[in-house]
């Protein structure tokens, strides 16, 4: 695939998990750069441009709804993040809490102090990480609203804030598993008509997976297909995912 919105090779490292970001066995990070990608294609199929609602509601760590918050402040209104699993909630909590006012001075301070108690040099390094995503941060506008909430994303209330782009990356593998999926449903298929289901008809949807194709329900059509190494992403219209008696 081509790069279209995130052509710049700019070192993301600041990003990575477990750097200032919090992560957690089992709950892996997100390419960056795909992440951004794929933000900067949804927004292209928006009918305004406008600062976006954005929701992540399979959110695990919340490393990719945080890591797009911090880097694109300017195009987001708020960032909305959702797991059925308490554990990857409280974690994706925290890193969310970075994108609040002091948030990543906190941070930085928490780094600082662990780096003093074992005087490791590595966390200097991680604490200068934080500084720098504040920068980042601050230039694009300040402090973002942010929240995440326990909840099945297959039965999903509305949304607290109003959402116009869902970017999530959906279970596989060991790393993690799906949680209340319809029996007998293809859970993707199952997702998708339910989150659907409470945003408005203009929303775009981008899933991603590690897998050669993201498959979508008979008879509804792909804005965009992507795919990079092992991950496959399809970009869907809300209004495109209800059934045709809704339409």
């Amino acid at each position: 695939m081509a790069y279209r919105f995130a052509t710049d090779r700019a070192d993301r490292s600041d990003l990575a998990s477990g750097t200032v970001l919090r992560s957690a066995p089992g709950h892996p990070g997100y390419p960056v750069r795909l992440a951004e990608e794929l933000l900067g294609r949804v927004l292209s199929h928006l009918p305004e441009r406008r600062p976006a609602g954005l929701w992540d509601p399979c959110c695990g760590s919340g490393h990719l709804a945080a890591s797009l918050g911090l880097l694109h402040r300017a195009e987001l209104a708020h960032v909305l993040a959702g797991d059925a699993d308490p554990d990857a909630v409280g974690i994706a909590r925290r890193n969310l809490a970075l994108l609040a006012p002091g948030g990543l001075a906190e941070r930085e301070r928490e780094l600082l102090a662990a780096g003093a108690g074992t005087g490791r040099g590595s966390f200097a390094e991680r604490a200068a990480a934080a500084r720098r995503l504040a920068a980042v941060l601050e230039a694009g506008g300040g402090p973002l609203p942010a929240e995440a909430r326990v909840e099945d994303a297959f039965r999903p209330g509305s949304p607290p804030r109003p959402v116009d782009a869902v970017i999530t990356d959906v279970p596989y593998g060991g790393l993690a598993r799906w949680h209340g999926a319809p029996p007998g449903a293809d859970p993707v298929h199952a997702l998708l008509t339910a989150v659907a289901g409470v945003l408005p008809d203009h929303a775009v949807l981008a899933v991603s997976a590690r897998a050669r194709k993201v498959a979508l329900p008979a008879g509804v059509a792909a804005l965009e297909r992507v795919r990079v190494g092992n991950r496959a992403a399809v970009l869907v219209r809300a209004a495109d995912l209800r059934p045709a008696a809704e339409r």
